[in-house]
Formats: structure tokens, C-alpha cells, sequence
């Protein structure tokens, strides 16, 4: 601003808009006393006051005439000047300034507030650097946070482990239990608060008679806690018997009224008692008969002993006769006369040889007559006794009233009218009641406690059976031992295959074939001279077929002819579009079994890799009449769900808008995405998982992955089947990985394998009885990597050996270990050997004393089942498979037999510990007791014939069941 350009008027404008704006500034401090006004007198003076500013206030224009502001104006001065016309000393104010002239005045009033007004902005600059600066602060906190992560990355997959286990332990603790231990935890509070300022309380104070008096109320508690305890372990023990005493009751009910039949039946028994009593005469006849056959080849059997003494008395007096003759001179006999001497009695010689044969001929073939008589008096009598049980039996069918078949009738026409069983199953079962069929009576007994649907099954059960001597079972699988195994999985397929194909019913396996199989272990591999052609990204693609046999099993190899080689790629898993390629092998399959006009009873699909299979036949083939089989799936691992992109299912011809739903196959937590296991859990007619125990785990929130609402939904067709080992190829009676071949019977070889172990590794051999413990396992965080590196430092503690075979797939653990590995390389009670062995893994299960699986979940497991087979006691955590397959042997609440190893609940270094303590100190101070504990191990059952007879079950109620609502 210059001076030269202020007008008059302009300053006084500016003058009263400064004014103006100080004094609204004061008006905004004094609102709250000037607000309203006191009274009516104080009103009418500011009315007055008000006019009389309205005729001073005027401004000045350039003309030099007077103006008078109106609401109309849009001069800011005129605006603020109505606003603060309040008071005559702020009107006074005005009139001054209009009347001042001096124009440097004004100047300098403008200049001060230019330089408040640069001042502010210098005090806004600092305040801006002060924040940038405290900007800097926060990002170089940020970056050391940062950094801070970044330290802690490398412990994040074990923290997460942990949390895991945490969230999945089940903590089932009643309220007066917690409640103890609550007040356990204030008394030893107290204690402590006691300990600590004993000098400053004093005994008598009001805070240690308080102490005193809570101390004699917890032990009254405590003794009452006690009492009750022992009064609800009465009382569960009173509800057993009862329970125990009921069904007792119901038994006997269910005894009596057989009985009633049996006493029915036994009354016409009686009246057929004098015809038996005639088939026992003539049984009791023909045994005198056989007795006497008996007693005459006895009697011959004791003659020839007289025959032979006389043969002996001859022949030594022709012994003394040749002695004789060699004293004697010769020429005092006759030459001829002697001739004809010995001629003679070389004919009794002759004489008496020939009644010897003969009468061993005739011994002979009667002790041959003996034996076929009293062969054919117990098959005789064996044949009597089951004509006389089968005329029992069914004289008791026939006795029963003809009201019970007439009902049996009635029944089955009315399950055939409701359309529950077809034509010809109820053309069966009518045939069976016409005949009156034991098993179709027991049947009906057996189901007089079960619903209407099971009722239905179990007669279905007796149809099948008579149908069909085995099922037909097809598995759909990605894995399959031994020629293309990474995990469980394919333990399972061949293992499992090969124990239905025992029990007499029909396996097939389908398999992807992969350039890197293990070929050499198929026998007769070869292609088949046809194509088969499957939907993919909305075009027909072909495949090759092979087929050969592995172990005994029937196998299909599909070979696609896609541009992306999809099983072309020199490994199993891990490729970037392991979606596309095994849902393109899941219809290829299903593809396969269509086209060769196939009619199996079950399809079995394993994992998420062939979960497709279930929408893709239900939702496909099934409309095009492939509707045989009921569908079996198997999840191994909740871990592994293969989630991918909803659009990525339509490839396979799936229909995406129709599956991607909450109650299909949409994924639970994220909405744009499909979960392959879902759709198999939600499609499927039976759903497994690989034990009992981790059926139970991911049930819950944090196990299931996910999938708890789904498997809850789904608990009816949901069961744990605890997976068995291949005895065949783990037996080492049999093996021939190890040096020594041993049994239960003789554990010498045990012994043999252990030192050719440690003389292979370099190990100290000083000590022969020093245990070794072992662990083979793939070190991944699941597996409680940070358990095992604890168990490496715990056992050179407790004074024995320890021998690792594993790698990691997980670079940091493998790194890890391989530090540790190289730590102990010249240790002679450590080896770490980071890597795959088959062969080795043989030998050290037959040379340890110990196993270790202190796993953070355990879906099954199969390497404690190996180690027990071979003699390996386990030292293994209850979780899983697990807690299936180990028992504790200071567990009293498991029968002996059964007791096989030694567990641990919590997840830490401590419980491990604890563990290790026990086995060590039962193999030092019992080596007997230790030995039966391995004996016992080795005699354990965990072939695939119980896992096989559950499945067999499974199955047969799916399909009972199927064909009950056709």
C-alpha cells in the first residue's frame, strides 16, 4: 500500500472496517451478558440508542454527498458497520475517525498490522517446520518398527503354530475346579504378601487376622471341594450302574421273550426226542461195530511180535550154524550133504521173510481199514450233529407264529408302496419270508430299535448280499505308492486298495500320469488304442489312456493332449495353475469311467485335488444316466483346501453362478471364491477324514479351517477312520533295508541293526546300551520343528543318542538345521541328515530305542505306527491320529494291553520334556519291563483290515441306502 493512493474516504472505510472488526471481536467476548435484555427499561434505551446511531452513521462518497447504509448495500464496510453499531461510546468512536484527517495515522495503523500479520505467518512457518520435523520423527520410528518386523519374520511360522494349538486345545475344566484353583491362586497371593512384609504387619494386625480367617476358609473349602468330589464320583459311578442296570433290563427283556420262542420250540423238541434217541442207537451201534474193527487190528497188531522173535531165534541159530561151520574142517562133511544143508535152510529163511511181508501187508491195511472207519465215523457223526442243529433250527423258524411272517409282509408291501425299496428287492425279500430265512428273522430283531430309514438299510443289506458278492470301487486319486507318492496320501490309495481287493470286491485307481513316475514299478504299462475326449475352457480336448498293474491293483493313467502339458512339469504339486489342471483331470476321469460304459458302486476321491469330482458328478453326469455310484470323499489335511477364483471353476464346465453360494461351494471367508473341499463335503454321500480324533478337531472353530459350519452341517455323513500301515512293505521279519532281519520272538537283531547304525553314522559304540532316539518327518511348522530341536539338546542331556532324517521346504528351517547339523558334525552322539532316504528311514526305525512326533496337529500319522511295528517306542504329543494310535504307559485309565508309548498334552519344551524323562528312566531301570513294552508294540494290528472293514461298511450303507429311495 502507498500513502499517495489512500483517498479520504477509502481510509475512513478502511479506519471503520478495522474498528469495526475489533469491536465485533469484544461484542463475541460480552454475548453472553448482552445477550437478552435485563428489563424493559434497558430495552427502550438501546431501541433509542439504536435510532440515533442510524441518523449519525453516514459515509462520505467521492461527490461529497452523504449516503446512508441500507441492507441493500454490498460494501463490506456498510456491513460491518451495521453489525457493530451496539453502544454511543462505539458510535463516538466513528464520528472521530471520520472527522481525523491525518493520514499518517491511518498509514501507521495499516503498517503495524501488516507486521502482525507477517509475524503471524513467520509463527505458521515454525509451527510448519516443527511439524515436518516431527513428521521426520515419526517415519524414522516407523522405519525402525519396520525393522523390528522384519527381525521377528523368521519366528512368525512357530508363533503361528502355537497360536493355532492354543486356540484348538480343548479346555473342558468345570466350574468348581476353577474355582479351586482360583482360590489356590489368592492363597499363595496372600502368602506371598506375608513373606514379604513380615516385618512391617504385625501378627495381630486387622490384615493378617483377615489373612488367617480367608487361609481356615480355604482349607474348609477345600475340604469340601474334596467331599464333593468324592460325592459326584459316586455319583457317576451310581448313574453308570443304572445305566449299566438298564440296559441289563433291556436285554433281559429282549432274552425273555426269545426264550418264550425257545420254550415253544422246545415242547415239539420232546416229541422228536425218541427219534434221535434212534439215530444215537444206531450211532452207538455202529461204534461197537468200529470198536471191534478196532480190537481185531489190534490184535493182529500184536501178533507179529512173535513172528519176529521166532525170525530172531532163527536167525541166530544160523549165526551159531555159519560159526560152526568155519570151526569144523570142512572135509569131514560131505560137500553135497552140506549143499543140500544150506539149501534148506535157506528156504525157512525164504519161508520166514515171506510171512513177515505178509503180515505187514495185512497190519497195514488194517490200521488203513481203522482209519477210514473212524474217518468215517466223525464225518458221520459231524454230518449228523449239523442235520440235527439245522432240523433245530428250523423247527424253532417253523414254530414261530405264522402272525410274525404275516407281519414281515406286511411290512416289506409297505415299504414297497411307499416307494422306500424297488420291485425286485421286495421280490427277494418276499422269497426270503416264504422260506423263512434265519437271516432275514435275525434281521428283523436286530432292527426293532432303529428308526424307520435304518430299518429299511439293513433289509437292503440282505438283497445286496445275495446280488452281488463284492462291491466296485473306483478310487480318483493324485497320489499313489509307491510310484508317485509325496505324502499320506498315496500310503492311503495302495494300502487301502489292496485291503477291499483282499475282502473280494472290485478296485480300480484313476491317476494322472506324471512324467515323473516312478515307471519302473508298473507292471505291463501300456497304451490303449483309444481317445478319450473331455470339456475344458469351452472346448473338447483329447486324452491318451494307459493302463498296467501296481502291486496287484488295476490302474488307469490319463494322459492330456492340452497345450499346457499340465502333468508334464517334473514335479506332482506346486505349479501355478495346479487349479486348471486337476480340475481338468477330475472330468477327464469322470469322462473316462462314462464313455467306458462303467457301473461302479463307489467313487472314492481324496483331497482337494479330486474334490471336483463330487459337483462335477452330480451336477453333469448324473443327468446324463451315470448315476450308479454313491460318492466317497476323504480329506487328509484340512490345511490344504485349494481355493482359487469363482470364474476358474467354469473351466471345467462347472456352472460358477449356480455352485458359488454359501450352502454350495463358495468359500466361508472370502465370497468371490470357490473352496474345492466344501463342494466335495456338501456333494458327496460320505465324507472321512483319517482318524477319529482329528474328526473331532476340525469340528471346531480353529481346526476346521474354515469349515466348521459346513462339517457341522454335514456331522450325519462325516466320520473319522483312522488310517493303517502297508505290513507288507514295513515288516522287518521281511525287510530288506536293514542288516538284521528280527521278530517279537527274537529281538537279537534289534540290537545288530542299532550298532550297524551307529558305525554307518559314525556314532559312539562305546556304550551298547545307551538309547537312541529318532524323528523322520518333514520339518515344516506343523511337525513342532522347534519341539524337535529342543529334543536334540534334551536327549545328550539325559544321556542317549539322536538321529534326524527330514528336510524343509521352508527356507529359513531348513537353514536352521542345517547350522545345528553342522554344530554336531563331529559329535559322536548326534546326526542330523537333512534329506530323503527310503532306505536309511528303514534302518533307523529298526535301530532306535525311541521316536519322537511332538506335532502341532496331526491329521493321522503313520510314522508312529512304522516305529511300533519295528520296535520303536513313541514318544509322541495327543493330538490327531495320535492320540488314536499312542496310550500312555502310566495311563490307568487304558487296559495294559493297549498301553504302548508315552504322550504329552501341552505344546511347549516342558511337556516334551517331561515325556523324554519318563521313557529314558523306564528304559534304564526296567530293561524288562522295557522289553515286553517293545514286544507288545511289535505284535500291535495296524494293518489296513479293520481301517478296510469301517470303510466296507461306509460303504455298503450308502448304497443300501441309495437303493432304498430308487
Amino acid at each position: 500500500l502507498v500513502a499517495d493512493e489512500l483517498k479520504p474516504g477509502s481510509c475512513i472505510r478502511m479506519g471503520c472496517l478495522l474498528i469495526g472488526s475489533q469491536q465485533k471481536r469484544q461484542q463475541a467476548k460480552r454475548v453472553p451478558s448482552r445477550q437478552f435484555p435485563l428489563n424493559m427499561d434497558t430495552q427502550s434505551h438501546n431501541n433509542d440508542s439504536s435510532e440515533a446511531q442510524e441518523s449519525s452513521v453516514v459515509g462520505i462518497s467521492r461527490s461529497g454527498e452523504k449516503t446512508i447504509p441500507s441492507d441493500d448495500a454490498d460494501s463490506d464496510i456498510n456491513r460491518e458497520m451495521n453489525v457493530a453499531v451496539l453502544t454511543p461510546e462505539e458510535t463516538s468512536i466513528l464520528v472521530i475517525l471520520r472527522m481525523m484527517s491525518d493520514e499518517s495515522i491511518r498509514l501507521e495503523d495499516l503498517i503495524s498490522m501488516i507486521r502482525n500479520a507477517e509475524k503471524n505467518i513467520l509463527l505458521l512457518n515454525q509451527a510448519r517446520i516443527h511439524a515436518l520435523k516431527e513428521l521426520d520423527k515419526i517415519l524414522s520410528e516407523k522405519e525402525a518398527l519396520q525393522a523390528e518386523i522384519n527381525n521377528l519374520e523368521m519366528k512368525l511360522a512357530e508363533t503361528d503354530a502355537r497360536i493355532k494349538v492354543a486356540a484348538q486345545e480343548k479346555i473342558n475344566v468345570e466350574l468348581l475346579e476353577r474355582q479351586l484353583e482360583k482360590l489356590k491362586n489368592e492363597m499363595s497371593l496372600r502368602n506371598s504378601v506375608k513373606e514379604g512384609k513380615h516385618g512391617i504387619l504385625d501378627c495381630e494386625s486387622p490384615l493378617m487376622l483377615e489373612l488367617n480367617d480367608l487361609r481356615k476358609e480355604n482349607e474348609l473349602l477345600n475340604d469340601d471341594i474334596q467331599t464333593l468330589k468324592l460325592k459326584l464320583a459316586d455319583i457317576s459311578e451310581t448313574e453308570e450302574h443304572v445305566s449299566l442296570l438298564g440296559k441289563e433290563q433291556s436285554a433281559l427283556k429282549a432274552s425273555f421273550r426269545e426264550l418264550q420262542y425257545q420254550f415253544a420250540n422246545a415242547q415239539d423238541d420232546v416229541s422228536k426226542l425218541d427219534s434221535l434217541q434212534c439215530e444215537c442207537k444206531a450211532l452207538s451201534i455202529k461204534v461197537e461195530n468200529l470198536q471191534e474193527l478196532f480190537d481185531n487190528a489190534r490184535q493182529k497188531l500184536d501178533n507179529p511180535p512173535l513172528d519176529l522173535q521166532q525170525y530172531h531165534e532163527l536167525q541166530k541159530k544160523v549165526d551159531k550154524l555159519e560159526a560152526s561151520m568155519t570151526e569144523t574142517n570142512m572135509s569131514k562133511f560131505p560137500s553135497e550133504k552140506f549143499h543140500n544143508y544150506d539149501e534148506i535152510l535157506q528156504q525157512k529163511i525164504d519161508i520166514l521173510e515171506k510171512r513177515l511181508q505178509e503180515s505187514d501187508l495185512e497190519i497195514h491195511s488194517q490200521i488203513e481199514m481203522f482209519q477210514e472207519s473212524v474217518r468215517e465215523f466223525h464225518h458221520t457223526l459231524t454230518k449228523l450233529k449239523e442235520e440235527s442243529e439245522k432240523r433245530s433250527q428250523e423247527s424253532s423258524l417253523e414254530n414261530i407264529p405264522r402272525e410274525f411272517w404275516s407281519r414281515l409282509l406286511l411290512i416289506i408291501d409297505g415299504w414297497l408302496l411307499e416307494k422306500k425299496i424297488s420291485p425286485n428287492d421286495a421280490k427277494l425279500l418276499r422269497e426270503m419270508i416264504r422260506k423263512k430265512d434265519a437271516q432275514i428273522h435275525d434281521a428283523f430283531l436286530a432292527s426293532r430299535s432303529k428308526n424307520e430309514h435304518e430299518k429299511v438299510a439293513m433289509f437292503l443289506k440282505l438283497t445286496y448280499s445275495r446280488k452281488s458278492p463284492g462291491l466296485h470301487i473306483i478310487h480318483i486319486a493324485a497320489e499313489m505308492a509307491p510310484v508317485a507318492k509325496v505324502g499320506g496320501l498315496g500310503d492311503v490309495v495302495s494300502g487301502l486298495g489292496k485291503a477291499l481287493q483282499r475282502k473280494g470286491h472290485l478296485v480300480e485307481i484313476i491317476l494322472p500320469k506324471y512324467d515323473c513316475m516312478e515307471y519302473d514299478l508298473i507292471t505291463d504299462l501300456k497304451a490303449l488304442d483309444v481317445v478319450v475326449e473331455s470339456y475344458f475352457d469351452g472346448q473338447m480336448f483329447k486324452n491318451k489312456i494307459w493302463n498296467g498293474t501296481i502291486e496287484g491293483l488295476p490302474v488307469y493313467f490319463i494322459e492330456p493332449h492340452h497345450p499346457a502339458k499340465f502333468f508334464w512339469r517334473g514335479k506332482y504339486y506346486g505349479e501355478h495353475d495346479d487349479f486348471k489342471r486337476f480340475s481338468f483331470f477330475s472330468r477327464a476321469a469322470l469322462e473316462l469311467l462314462y464313455q467306458a460304459g462303467k457301473k461302479p458302486d463307489i467313487i472314492h476321491c481324496h483331497d482337494w485335488q479330486t474334490a471336483f469330482v463330487a459337483p462335477l458328478y452330480w451336477d453333469i453326469y448324473a443327468a446324463k444316466g451315470f448315476n450308479s455310484a454313491r460318492i466317497c470323499f476323504t480329506c487328509h489335511n484340512f490345511e490344504y483346501q485349494g481355493t482359487a477364483p469363482a470364474s476358474e471353476l467354469a473351466s471345467c464346465g462347472l456352472n460358477v453362478h449356480h455352485l458359488n453360494r454359501p450352502d454350495r461351494m463358495q468359500d466361508n471367508s472370502a465370497h468371490d471364491k470357490v473352496n474345492p473341499v466344501k463342494g466335495a463335503i456338501v456333494f458327496s454321500n460320505i465324507v472321512t477324514t483319517v482318524s477319529p480324533t482329528y474328526a473331532q478337531e476340525v469340528c471346531t472353530i480353529e481346526g476346521g479351517r474354515g469349515l466348521r459350519e459346513t462339517l457341522k452341517s454335514s456331522s450325519k455323513k462325516f466320520v473319522g477312520v483312522l488310517n493303517g500301515i502297508d505290513t507288507d512293505a514295513w515288516n522287518p521279519s521281511t525287510d530288506n533295508y536293514i542288516r538284521v532281519q528280527y521278530s517279537a520272538d527274537d529281538l537279537q537283531g534289534k540290537a545288530e541293526n542299532k550298532d550297524a547304525l551307529r558305525k554307518l553314522l559314525k556314532l559312539s559304540s562305546s556304550k551298547v546300551t545307551q538309547p537312541l532316539v529318532a524323528c523322520i518327518t518333514r520339518l515344516v511348522p506343523q511337525k513342532g520343528v522347534h519341539l524337535i530341536r529342543h529334543a536334540i539338546y534334551r536327549t545328550l542331556e539325559l544321556g542317549g543318542q539322536f538321529v534326524l532324517l527330514g528336510s524343509s521346504p521352508v527356507a529359513h528351517i531348513q537353514r536352521e538345521f542345517e547350522s545345528i547339523a553342522n554344530h554336531f558334525q563331529s559329535h559322536s552322539h548326534v546326526r542330523l541328515l537333512l534329506k530323503y532316504d527310503d532306505a536309511l528311514s528303514h534302518l533307523i526305525y529298526a535301530a532306535s530305542d525311541m521316536f519322537i512326533i511332538p506335532s502341532m496337529f496331526e491329521p493321522c500319522g503313520l510314522t508312529q505306527m512304522i516305529a511300533m511295528r519295528y520296535g520303536s517306542v513313541p514318544i509322541v504329543r495327543k493330538t490327531g491320529g495320535l492320540n488314536d494310535s499312542v496310550f500312555d504307559v502310566d495311563d490307568n485309565t487304558v487296559p495294559v494291553q493297549y498301553r504302548n508309548g508315552f504322550t504329552f498334552i501341552t505344546p511347549n519344551e516342558q511337556g516334551l520334556s517331561n515325556a523324554m524323562e519318563r521313557a529314558f528312566q523306564y528304559y534304564i531301570r526296567s530293561p524288562e519291563s522295557w522289553q515286553q513294552l517293545v514286544q507288545r508294540d511289535m505284535r500291535l494290528d495296524f494293518s489296513w483290515n479293520s481301517s478296510a472293514t469301517q470303510y466296507e461298511e461306509l460303504y455298503e450303507r450308502s448304497v443300501a441306502r441309495a437303493r432304498a429311495m430308487t
